[in-house]
């Protein structure tokens, strides 16, 4: 891994608690190697994933007058896994991954979930060390420098359009399940479930629980005569 000091000049930031970014890219592989199970980025990943909606959010409110539906459907391309992944390719973040041996030997420094997680991850320690402005900031040198003419999202997402269709009644409620973990810790794959007022309407399998999720309400999209492209 390459010195965090160098990182940090990427970032634009400097940590007052330089463990916080150590944490933030330590996957759960290197954590578990070292007997550390807390040690992960997960908690931060979680962290992230908020201060990064409100952010976005922030910016296209500020940025963008049409409706709340196209606002959710930009969130929503500007905050995926695929735009996370581009992001985090944009600061060179895999370098800087701590990984077990065994996530290491199969390509996790490019793995398009590790990526896209430890950038959540990062973008919580900055703002648990510095507050809400430096996360922000570090979070908009991303977003499109032309906004008005961004509108149509890059990626399709699929939890979004499922949503946007449930939500046309209201009593009805779509909820994603976890079944199943399956492969050892650098070669995992999870088995989402989605619910439609505890029915379920489709299933999906990927390398992280993101993409699973995706790809279940995919399924159901399909299962719903919807083209989901």
């Amino acid at each position: 891994m390459k010195d965090l000091s160098s990182f940090e000049e990427v970032l634009g930031y400097k940590f007052k608690d330089i463990e916080l970014l150590k944490q933030a890219l330590s996957h759960s592989s290197y954590a578990n190697e070292r007997k550390r199970p807390n040690g992960s980025n997960e908690r931060l990943e979680f962290l992230g994933d908020s201060v990064l909606s409100i952010v976005v959010s922030d910016f296209l409110y500020k940025n963008l007058n049409v409706a709340e539906g196209e606002l959710t459907k930009m969130r929503a391309s500007l905050v995926c896994e695929k735009s996370l992944h581009i992001f985090a390719q944009q600061i060179g973040l895999g370098d800087y991954l701590l990984l077990g041996k065994g996530e290491e030997n199969t390509g996790g420094r490019q793995r398009p979930s590790i990526l896209a997680d430890a950038f959540e991850a990062v973008i919580a320690a900055i703002y648990l060390d510095g507050g809400i402005e430096p996360a922000s900031k570090h979070i908009l040198r991303f977003m499109p420098k032309d906004i008005q003419h961004a509108k149509k999202p890059v990626f399709n997402d699929f939890k979004t359009v499922l949503q946007e269709i449930v939500q046309q009644n209201p009593e009805e409620k779509v909820e994603y399940v976890l079944i199943g973990e399956e492969g050892p810790d650098h070669n995992k794959s999870f088995v989402v479930e989605v619910c439609l007022n505890d029915q379920v309407i489709g299933k999906g399998r990927g390398k992280s629980k993101k993409e699973a999720e995706q790809l279940a309400a995919k399924e159901a999209l399909e299962l719903m005569g919807y083209e989901a492209q």
